[in-house]
């Protein structure tokens, strides 16, 4: 009986001590850019969204790889980021 209770304690501590971190995500979004200073653009307003942690956009795949935390921005906002400056974007195919 001993041994089975201090598994249980120890399991029940280790569950609790462990910190609740927030989601690091990358997500691909295909983005429009039609010139040589669009990708500068989508990359500056991504990189003001909150929450933001890295930013990379390539012309010529038309896209830009975000890399964020999922507490603190969603997809969403990330999309609305571009579109607000002219450049709608979608969750680019896997």
């Amino acid at each position: 009986m001993n041994r089975h209770a201090a598994a249980l304690f120890a399991a029940v501590l280790l569950a609790g001590a462990a910190p609740a971190y927030a989601g690091e995500k990358t997500v691909t979004l295909s983005i429009a850019m039609w010139c040589a200073s669009c990708p500068y653009i989508v990359q500056r307003s991504l990189e003001t969204v909150e929450g933001v942690a890295e930013v990379a956009v390539s012309f010529a795949d038309q896209s830009a790889t975000i890399t964020f935390d999922d507490q603190r921005v969603t997809v969403a906002a990330l999309t609305a980021a571009t579109a607000e400056i002219g450049f709608p974007a979608t969750i680019a195919a896997p």
